[in-house]
């Protein structure tokens, strides 16, 4: 059996309000990890209080890689961040540390881990002429047309997926291949080993009300006037990823003048239940993650065995 010799790494995964953060903290009080930051919210400059940025004096003592990397204006994609992660990684390495790397957007972490399939940048040229098309013979016909050059797509695109229909015509004239053969072209090893510490509550009740006391929390703590912030700028609209992120979507909505203060709090809070049964949902899928219940007891004595065995 050949020995493993590449470096390594730890994950912290776990849905929104399960203690990933602290625990990471705590790790770094024990043994040589630098912390990165796997958060699609926590990398914009001024989504402090809606995204549960860890705070001044936190970061101050525990410094994370990957956090305000980003205006509110810029988009960030998850390539962005596989190529930024790796970076951060190689950082952390070259101080002797082992890379920490902790949050709940699984997207992220499976795009650094398994890469993302080389597709190419949308042209749009030929998006414009492919929505030419669409009109003239409509949607149905454009599916039939990819479902002939794309079989496999055929079946798993709807017909009235005109955006995904669209976008594997486009790849197909760009490159002259399927995009489900581009997408499931064999991809590099990732070059460390793993080991996967996923936060999973078996008691989503608990967890439900966890995630109300803490959108209370930000309320109170001025979630809504650093929104107002960010809509005074000028430059910030709705269909941005910043501004959509879970939270911001509906306080943006309420400060438009959609419904009361009491539905703007009960959408921030269901939408917020619903992030977490998709991530807890993912997490479930990482079956090579060790798993341990936050809410039966502190998780920390046994991950801080898991990672002493690893390192």
């Amino acid at each position: 059996m050949t020995h493993d010799t590449r470096p390594l790494a730890i994950f912290i995964m776990g849905p929104t309000a399960s203690g990933k953060t602290a625990l990471a903290c705590a790790l770094s009080d024990v043994f040589p990890v630098g912390l990165i930051s796997v958060d699609s919210a926590l990398v914009y400059r001024g989504l402090d209080i809606g995204s549960a940025k860890p705070d001044a004096a936190t970061l101050a003592r525990y410094p994370h890689e990957l956090i305000d990397i980003r205006d509110a204006a810029q988009p960030y994609s998850a390539a962005d961040f596989a190529e930024d992660a790796v970076a951060a990684m190689a950082r952390v390495a070259g101080q002797g540390k082992v890379p920490l790397l902790v949050g709940g957007t699984g997207l992220y972490f499976r795009a650094l881990q398994r890469g993302l399939s080389e597709l190419p940048e949308a042209d749009p040229a030929v998006r414009e002429r492919l929505g030419a098309e669409a009109v003239e013979i409509g949607w149905a016909a454009m599916h039939a047309r990819m479902a002939a050059i794309d079989p496999a797509a055929g079946e798993r695109i709807r017909p009235g997926d005109a955006q995904r229909i669209q976008r594997a015509l486009e790849v197909f004239e760009l490159t002259g291949r399927p995009i489900t053969e581009l997408q499931n072209a064999p991809r590099k090893r990732f070059p460390w080993r793993v080991l996967k510490v996923a936060l999973l509550p078996a008691n989503r009740a608990v967890l439900h009300e966890r995630i109300a006391v803490r959108f209370d929390t930000m309320l109170a703590d001025g979630f809504l006037e650093e929104v107002r912030g960010l809509k005074a700028r000028g430059d910030l609209h709705a269909d941005l990823p910043a501004i959509r992120a879970v939270g911001y979507r509906q306080a943006w909505e309420f400060l438009d003048g959609q419904g009361d203060a009491q539905n703007f709090r009960d959408r921030g809070i269901y939408a917020t239940r619903q992030l977490a049964k998709r991530q807890i949902t993912w997490l479930r899928s990482e079956l090579d993650a060790r798993v341990f219940d936050p809410d039966q007891g502190d998780p920390l004595p046994e991950v801080r065995k898991a990672v002493a065995q690893f390192l």
